[in-house]
Parts: structure tokens; sequence; C-alpha cells
């Protein structure tokens, strides 16, 4: 067994922890908002998380499900309302209300879904 290093500060020794390396990939707007959700709405997980040193994948594979499944939602809901390429030559500015319809709408589904659960 190594032995542990520690770190005189004042009349108390601190073990010198260090976590492991992990990549260094950003963690997207999906992965943010979990993080945030975690740290005010579930500590306990959250402390877990962080001291198996899981949070940061855990935080990457919500992002990248989250946008996997706004990039399959959002195709679907255009063609089962009618929002095509055609529209948004006609009507531009319809096209663009319904696409911030569709998206908050999805948007809603994958917070409710993936986010906060």
């Amino acid at each position: 067994m190594s032995e542990m290093a520690y770190t005189r500060c004042g009349d108390y020794y601190i073990p010198d922890l260090k976590l492991s390396e992990q990549s260094e990939a950003p963690i997207g707007k999906y992965g943010r908002m979990r993080r945030r959700y975690l740290k005010e709405h579930r500590p306990g997980l959250y402390t877990s998380l962080i001291l198996s040193e899981k949070l940061y994948p855990h935080l990457l594979e919500i992002d990248r499900a989250a946008r996997e499944r706004m990039d399959a939602m959002l195709p679907r809901m255009m063609e089962a309302v009618g929002v095509t390429e055609d529209l948004k030559a006609r009507a531009p500015m319809r096209w663009v209300g319904l696409m911030n319809a569709l998206k908050a709408q999805a948007e809603k589904m994958i917070l409710s879904e993936l986010i906060f659960n």
C-alpha cells in the first residue's frame, strides 16, 4: 500500500488528494443544466458523483443524449405539423414562429425526461 502525503497548514496536516486525469471535452447546455439541477436539488447524488469521479462523464452523457433526442424529435415534429422548406420560402415569419414553438416543445420534453429526472 502506498503512503499518503500530507501538507502542513498551521497546526493541521491535510492529505494531498488529487483527482485522476479526465478528458477536457466541453460540457454543453444540457450538461450544465443537469449539473445545476443536481447541485441544487439532489446534493447527495451530486456529491456522490463528484467523489466517485463520475460527474463529468455523467454530464457528457446527458448532454449527448439530449442533443441526439432533439435531433431525432425535431424533424418528426416538423413533418407532423407541416413545416417545410416551401413554407419557409412562402411565409418566413410563420415558419420561424412554428420552428420556435416546436423547439420549445421538444426542449420541454427533454428537460422533463433527462435533465430534471
